[in-house]
């Protein structure tokens, strides 16, 4: 039997990577092999295009430019790493995906969902995660939770670009709203994990 394919997505500081390890130690407890990753990461070459886009000192890399780096780190991401595992039966825990090309570069740098849907059916066709969890919190109190750091192309952006950013994602979760499930990230991490549980378990029962 295939494995599952699990998203977390949101803005930075709303707890994507301690999220996502919660969901792969859960699913361990239930016997449920996993295999957790990262985008853009993944793969030697997703890492390398994620430091160029997180640091490149001379910001000369546009939003079109952006959008096609991200794609050719997630070919090679679900050709190389993500449908392999799901092929050997493990369920694939992943930090972001396709979701988020469309609520930075589309929504955020203004390309539009449009232009990055056009390219993501060239590169995944009809694949898509089996369910995406997204981490909501309202801008005023992400920036209230640590101090951005100044070197990151995205991080460094100002509160308008991650107001689109959030208005991006949650326009997503409106319209693909069949595996997309809102999780308020404003909660104690007790709630929001307990929350998180909770949808787990009910996707559990309906896909074993």
């Amino acid at each position: 039997m295939s494995g599952l394919f699990i998203t977390i997505e949101g803005i930075e500081c709303v707890g994507k990577s301690t999220n996502a390890k919660f969901i792969s130690d859960l699913l361990n407890k239930k016997n449920i092999k996993t295999h957790m990753t990262r985008e853009p990461g993944g793969t030697s070459l997703g890492e390398k295009i994620r430091q160029t886009l997180l640091y490149e000192k001379d910001d000369t890399i546009s939003p079109m430019g952006e959008l096609l780096l991200l794609f050719a780190a997630r070919e090679k991401h679900i050709n190389e790493v993500i449908k392999p595992n799901l092929k050997e039966g493990k369920w694939v825990i992943c930090d972001r995906f396709a979701d988020a090309s469309f609520a930075y570069q589309g929504f955020g740098r203004g390309l539009g969902f449009e232009q990055v849907n056009q390219i993501k059916k060239i590169i995944q066709g009809s694949f898509d995660p089996d369910l995406t969890f997204l981490l909501d919190a309202p801008i005023d109190v992400i920036s209230k939770r640590r101090k951005l750091n100044p070197n990151d192309r995205f991080e460094s952006q100002d509160k308008l670009f991650f107001e689109k950013v959030r208005e991006g994602y949650l326009e997503l979760a409106d319209i693909f709203k069949e595996r997309m499930i809102i999780v308020d990230a404003t909660k104690p991490i007790e709630q929001v994990q307990s929350n998180i549980q909770t949808h787990i378990l009910e996707f559990i029962k309906k896909k074993i």
